[in-house]
């Protein structure tokens, strides 16, 4: 009598459950998630690491290493380069052994386009002041022609004239006469650079 019972018990458990299935519908596709709501622009168009949105320079070249702004960092590089060209007796010839001496001025003021100099001249203390002053102008105006003629623009060059007010100390009076006919000049150059970094994902500029 039992086993009659369970039998139809079985099919209708069968028949309630493949019924909900029916009613559920059931689905193998997942939910999409969730749209985030982006209050902020989180865009970096200049790949530097640093938002637009706190960028303050949008601009910065690829390689460069920037501050919590953005910015590139820069480096100052500072060169000098003397002139020390000496001259006979009552003469305004450059003796040829100073020629490179003032084209390498030349080419260091064309790499140090900012850069500026004053060539000073002077005489040695034989003869009348009054004479030795022009001289030690005349020296220094012919240095500047030199300059020119390599090319350095004649509005960065300037000249003065000490005469013989300023010789030079030696052993003897005549090393001191040497000495002291001369032109000099002492130039500055500075340039800023922006400080990069190199990795061996860098891109590399053709």
């Amino acid at each position: 009598m039992k086993r009659l019972c369970t039998k139809p018990l079985l099919w209708l458990t069968i028949a309630c459950v493949l019924a909900l299935l029916t009613l559920s519908g059931c689905s193998t596709e997942a939910e999409a998630p969730p749209i985030a709501d982006q209050s902020r622009d989180l865009l970096d168009d200049d790949g530097d690491g640093v938002i637009n949105a706190r960028d303050k320079c949008p601009a910065t070249p690829h390689s460069a290493i920037v501050d919590n702004d953005g910015c590139p960092t820069f480096v100052e590089r500072t060169e000098s380069n003397d002139l020390h060209i000496l001259f006979a007796n009552d003469s305004t010839v450059i003796p040829d052994e100073f020629l490179s001496q003032i084209k390498r001025m030349a080419d260091f003021l064309a790499t140090y386009a900012d850069a500026r100099i004053e060539l000073k001249g002077y005489a040695s203390p034989v003869g009348a002041s009054e004479y030795n002053l022009g001289l030690s102008k005349r020296r220094a105006k012919v240095v500047r022609q030199q300059l020119i003629d390599y090319g350095v623009s004649p509005n960065r060059i300037k000249t003065l004239g000490f005469g013989d007010s300023e010789p030079v100390t030696a052993s003897t009076i005549e090393q001191s006469n040497a000495l002291s006919r001369r032109v000099t000049a002492r130039v500055r150059g500075e340039k800023g650079n922006v400080l990069e970094e190199w990795t061996i994902f860098s891109l590399r500029a053709d």
